[in-house]
């Protein structure tokens, strides 16, 4: 059983059936409909600064082993987008330097990415904006990832796997004896036992590990426009910056009956924030916006979506089997913004796991080292967290809801019969709901851009209406009366 139909779950799920195993995989939305899906889904070993940071933080035959799983999941994705006809661009990568301050940094990467082996080189840039040296890894990769998703979901059913989507599993219980499945999966329509149990959910809806304490939860937004003329005027390739707020920039070539004409969109990332802990989301996007029109005219805006990743204080991401699962569930996590590489490397090392291969990569991996900079990062991570409980729930209940709804857009949390009350309004609707997660009891803060209720301390987001969405909490929020 696999529960999260993304990049990593499907992965995992059609080795398995290609291996003769009958599995299937439950899906709590549609196909791709949460961070692969909003991914600017760039493949590429070339990741931003992460092998400097990593060469810090943990040992370097662990920052080795991290270089072959990415490599093994770069080698596999584009094989099998080759085998299916499933259409990819090769573009080089690029971390540049976006002023006087990022160069240091650049050059750390370059020497760091060397070291690990890969073949990159120091470059300058021409492009519409200023730039102070970058690093540059030749022939990467770009796709689409819900047409990537799309062509797996298809392979894995023609294959004779099960396919559920619009089934949210709520927990997961290990047998320890003898009995018809080793597992027990519970979901809103009832359950269904299991051999072994693969959690694919962006953070593992199971406390099992502590892993929602082990990463921070980061939304991070993109824009898409069209260019005039239909072409950019600016050298291929996919772009991010070193410093601070991210600028992640890449094109998109238009599909003809997407209705957009010919040509390529304009596709800018980055402004990402920990979820809940920004009081203007929308603001994030609108200065994402303006730096974008300052340095490229004309453009039309046509999208702007957001993803949500998970970032370990241990640079490597965690995967394996869960604790206190008795070697029957199964998990991935912590991608740290490079899920396209991360989470297929993570598909491989489940599915191999689960029919007894050896990977070399993984075993050293999961000997992982951590250095006295990530427990520190670590530290800080969960400190920050016992300072939100304190105050916001002080601020929660010193605070009366006013007596009006909030405006259109808006949302507002107060105190209401005793409980904290969360109250919004969306297209005219006004909901009131509990303003405490279920997960572990942060209070709630309003998301003015996508509209929805995020809890600052491990990223569980909801609907206006109080429907979960994502994050390790796995309940909706309770409704409440208002007069």
């Amino acid at each position: 059983m696999v529960v999260g139909a993304g990049l990593t779950g499907l992965v995992a799920a059609l080795l398995l059936t290609r291996a003769g195993k009958r599995v299937a995989v439950l899906e709590a939305g549609r196909v791709g409909s949460l961070t692969t899906g909003g991914s600017t889904a760039k493949v590429s070993l070339l990741q931003g600064t992460m092998y400097s940071r990593m060469l810090s933080e943990t040992a370097k035959r662990n920052a080795e082993a991290y270089v072959a799983s990415n490599q093994e999941g770069f080698a596999w994705l584009l094989r099998y987008l080759d085998d299916h006809s499933v259409a990819y661009e090769r573009k080089d990568a690029f971390t540049y330097a976006g002023s006087p301050d990022g160069v240091a940094s650049v050059d750390e990467e370059q020497l760091a990415a060397a070291r690990l082996g890969l073949p990159v080189e120091k470059v300058r840039l021409d492009l519409p904006f200023p730039t102070f040296g970058a690093v540059r890894l030749p022939d990467q990769a770009q796709i689409d990832p819900i047409q990537v998703l799309e062509a797996m979901a298809a392979d894995f059913i023609s294959r004779g796997g099960e396919l559920i989507e619009g089934t949210r599993v709520r927990r997961v219980r290990a047998f320890s004896g003898e009995r018809s499945g080793d597992a027990r999966v519970f979901t809103q329509d009832g359950y269904v036992d299991a051999n072994r149990v693969v959690l694919a959910t962006g953070s593992p809806i199971l406390d099992r590990g502590l892993y929602f304490s082990k990463t921070e939860p980061f939304r991070s937004y993109a824009i898409a426009y069209r260019v005039p003329g239909g072409t950019l005027d600016m050298a291929p390739g996919m772009y991010i910056s070193a410093d601070s707020p991210t600028r992640s920039i890449r094109t998109v070539p238009i599909v003809p009956e997407d209705g957009f004409g010919d040509g390529e969109l304009l596709l800018m990332g980055g402004n990402g924030h920990i979820v809940g802990r920004e009081s203007h989301a929308a603001g994030q996007v609108d200065d994402l916006d303006g730096w974008t029109r300052r340095y490229f005219s004309g453009l039309e805006r046509t999208h702007v979506w957001s993803a949500q990743d998970y970032v370990p204080a241990n640079p490597i991401p965690f995967v394996g089997w869960l604790p206190r699962g008795g070697g029957r569930i199964f998990f991935g996590t912590g991608y740290g913004k490079w899920g396209m590489t991360n989470g297929v490397a993570a598909g491989i090392r489940i599915a191999s796991e689960l029919l007894g291969n050896d990977l070399w990569w993984a075993k050293v991996i999961g000997r992982r080292i951590t250095k006295p900079k990530s427990i520190v990062r670590g530290g800080a991570f969960n400190l920050s967290v016992g300072g939100h409980i304190v105050k916001d729930w002080a601020g929660a209940l010193t605070s009366r809801l006013p007596e009006t709804a909030p405006g259109e857009g808006e949302g507002v949390v107060g105190m209401r019969d005793g409980k904290p009350t969360a109250v919004s309004t969306v297209e005219g609707r006004i909901c009131a709901v509990s303003a405490v997660c279920p997960h572990l009891g942060g209070i709630l803060g309003w998301n003015d851009q996508e509209k929805s209720w995020d809890c600052p301390l491990h990223g569980s987001r909801f609907e206006a209406t109080g429907e979960r969405i994502e994050g390790p909490a796995t309940g909706d929020l309770a409704p409440r009366t208002l007069s």
